[in-house]
């Protein structure tokens, strides 16, 4: 009756199978104004301290009347952002269907604080009534609200089993990911233990990684042959490289493992069977795991059940 409690085995290899994310880069801000006049403004949702960043203005005059004397003041009231050239924009005119754009530049200053600033847009217009009268000028205030970071985010992901046992393989997956930047001359290492081995290289160089582009690893790690008692294997991943600004940088993350005795049964990651020195391995095809590991399996079972009474006789 006891081996009935392993049948369940074969159908835990068909139900094993696992199957296998960039901020947002602008803003658009539109607004009508009296008249027809369109107002569209591109600006960063967040920007890093030291980098330079752009706002493009963008207007079009939809009334069938003229327009002049429009003007933007563009101010930043606590001094986070250095302009890079002239905030303030004049427009002698836009007549009916016509538009106007240009692109303003900054630089975030490197003593600014981590959290939200704002740009104020202050405009102005000047609508000619019939094309014939010009009107009292009409006047708005416009805040862009923009995050800043102190430094780019690069994510270090490491996908490992929750559990690892003597003299087995296990697979160790990283996945490096630079959500705000380019990365040049990534490295990756893994630093593990003497006694655990990996089945290939433990470090890896890349060029350039781009924004938003995850840098994937496979490997195989070897656990030891002989493990006597449970214990933490801490496993470390190393991620260096070069930022925009030509800064080296370096990040790491720990994996601690748990690294145990293996059992008289166990089921690895891919499919495979350990019946205690036996190994099965997880095969394609239906008839060859039921019909050649089953019989196998049995006979083990039993000699075990046989040696337990023997000792059972002799105690």
């Amino acid at each position: 009756m006891d081996v009935l409690k392993f049948s369940p085995l074969f159908l835990l290899i068909f139900l094993s199978f696992c199957i296998p994310m960039p901020m947002a880069d602008a803003e658009n801000l539109t607004q009508t104004f009296e008249g027809g006049m369109d107002l569209q403004i591109t600006y960063p949702e967040s920007v890093m301290i030291g980098r330079t960043f752009s706002i493009s203005i963008h207007l079009e005059n939809n009334g069938w009347e003229n327009k002049q004397d429009i003007s933007f003041a563009i101010t930043n009231p606590d001094f986070a952002f250095k302009t890079l050239g002239d905030e303030t924009i004049t427009i002698e005119e836009l007549t009916t269907t016509s538009s106007f754009g240009t692109t303003l530049d900054y630089e975030v200053s490197k003593n600014t604080n981590e959290g939200k600033h704002f740009l104020n847009v202050s405009y102005s217009q000047v609508l000619v009534s019939n094309n014939v009268d010009p009107m009292p000028a009409t006047k708005t205030t416009i805040a862009l609200p923009i995050m800043v970071l102190k430094e780019p985010v690069v994510t270090i992901q490491t996908t490992t089993p929750e559990s690892i046992f003597s003299n087995t393989e296990f697979p160790f997956e990283v996945s490096v990911i630079s959500h705000d930047i380019d990365l040049n001359d990534l490295t990756v290492q893994i630093i593990v233990p003497q006694d655990i081995e990996f089945r290939g290289d433990t470090s890896y160089k890349i060029s350039l990684l781009e924004k938003g582009t995850p840098f994937n690893i496979k490997a195989e790690m070897i656990t030891p042959i002989n493990v006597s008692t449970e214990h933490t294997v801490p496993v470390k991943v190393v991620v260096s490289y070069t930022d925009d600004l030509g800064d080296e940088k370096s990040d790491s993350s720990s994996v601690p493992l748990l690294l145990r005795p293996k059992t008289f049964l166990e089921i690895t990651n891919d499919g495979g069977i350990w019946v205690g020195d036996f190994f099965i391995a997880p095969y394609v095809s239906i008839g060859t795991i039921v019909g050649i590991p089953a019989g196998t399996i049995f006979s083990l079972l039993l000699r075990r059940a046989v040696e337990k009474r023997k000792k059972k006789k002799k105690a």
